[in-house]
């Protein structure tokens, strides 16, 4: 009889094992199960996340370009307030100003010999004057001279007439001379005046080079100064911290030494999560909380989200999105602190959500377990969008009840590769 016994209650158990595995979990182990009822009506989506603060417009002061070294004499503090025009950084200008000087030398000569020149191009002038007036008048002479050859001997008549001539010729030959000497000089003159057009350009080059030695700022803001990674003859160690630029150091052109940042406004950038992306849209009103000063609170809204995901480093698999806010004008904090933002999202009404520890990830589909009579059954369901608390679901009864944690786990325990988690608030 004991033995009848003992054979049929495997029987059971096996029986009663079987209708478990069928509609999920048995009634005992469902009442341990923590649920939660689905409810029906309006959710406001808001999306958390974490960035930091930058300026909206930042400009980069460089060494300017003059071949060689220069050495830094002056450079602003880290953090002093400049304004539009003054001078941030300065180098050394001690062989502009001998090549400024040297010009100035090369111009004032060119235009004493300039000076010379044209004095002399005016006795030049003077005395070809001269020499054609007496010129003709020996022409002159000699017409006269030769209208008397009637009256004369032979001899003194061919004399005369060859006296016209030479008279006539020596006339010419002035007159050639007297042309190329006007076109030398003006020669000369040209190339006396290309020489101080040179030395001119030479005074314009070093003033310019002395004046773009004092680097200024473009406009408003506070000096952010640059590492110099060329502290140690560029050569660079890793464990060591590189020193910022200081009054002394040696750079070269093209070098960034600091930058001006213009706080007059300021926008924050921070990455958006592939689940989050549907939600959020440039226009939506945000709130800023800065970690370097807990009790402000920055308004703005979005002004741009990126169209295109890109990949985290570390994780492959994770899709996020680069957006952009708009707070204004902040005189309080200055970009560079991290911050925690809250977007507030579009709005559902009249519609079917559940606590998002309801939903489970099965298989990679969402999922939630709702209570039959014997226990739970497991319904996929189209999750439209996810909140910090709830999850907005569709193909569930709007009466039905969900369990809070998997019920097919060991224990009643969450699986943790279920549900994302919500998304961590900074802290205030």
């Amino acid at each position: 009889m004991k033995r009848a016994l003992y054979a049929v209650v495997p029987v059971a158990v096996l029986i009663a094992a079987t209708a478990v595995a069928v509609r999920g979990v048995s009634p005992t182990s469902a009442r341990r199960v923590p649920t939660a009822r689905v409810q029906r009506g309006r959710v406001q989506v808001t999306v958390y996340t974490t960035g930091d603060l930058r300026a909206a417009r930042t400009a980069q002061l460089v060494v300017p370009s003059m071949g060689g070294q220069l050495q830094i004499v002056k450079l602003a503090a880290p953090g002093d307030a400049v304004k539009s025009g003054d001078v941030v950084v300065e180098f050394d200008s001690a062989e502009q100003a001998f090549n400024l000087e040297q010009a100035r030398f090369d111009l004032q000569l060119a235009e004493q010999e300039i000076l010379k020149a044209e004095a002399q191009a005016a006795v030049q002038a003077a005395e070809d004057d001269v020499a054609l007036l007496h010129a003709r008048y020996d022409v002159r002479r000699a017409e006269l001279d030769a209208e008397s050859n009637e009256l004369v001997s032979v001899v003194k008549a061919q004399q005369n007439g060859l006296l016209l001539e030479e008279a006539r010729q020596r006339l010419a030959q002035l007159e050639v001379d007297v042309n190329t000497h006007g076109t030398t000089s003006r020669a000369s003159g040209a190339g006396l005046r290309e020489r101080r057009n040179k030395a001119q350009l030479a005074v314009q080059v070093a003033e310019r080079n002395i004046e773009s030695l004092s680097v200024r700022a473009p406009f408003d803001g506070y000096v952010a100064v640059r590492t110099n990674f060329q502290a140690f003859g560029g050569i660079v160690f890793s464990a060591a911290a590189m020193p910022e630029y200081r009054v002394g150091d040696a750079t070269f052109a093209g070098q960034p030494v600091a930058d001006v940042i213009d706080t007059s406004q300021v926008e924050v950038t921070a990455k958006l999560s592939e689940r989050d992306r549907a939600n959020v849209a440039a226009g939506q009103p945000v709130e800023v909380a800065v970690d370097a000063l807990p009790e402000a609170r920055l308004r703005g809204s979005v002004r741009a989200v990126s169209g295109v995901a890109s990949r985290s480093m570390f994780d492959a698999g994770t899709r996020q999105f680069d957006i952009t806010f708009d707070v204004g004008a902040q005189a309080a904090v200055r970009p560079g602190v991290s911050a925690a933002i809250t977007i507030s999202g579009p709005a559902f009404d009249n519609v079917i959500y559940v606590p998002r520890t309801a939903v489970f990830d099965v298989a990679g589909k969402p999922t939630v377990y709702v209570r039959v009579a014997d226990g739970f059954d497991a319904r996929e369901v189209r999750v439209r969008a996810w909140t910090d608390s709830v999850a907005i679901v569709e193909n569930v009864d709007a009466a039905a009840e969900v369990a809070l944690i998997n019920p097919n786990a060991p224990s009643g325990a969450r699986p943790r590769a279920q549900a994302p988690p919500a998304p961590q608030r900074a802290s205030r």
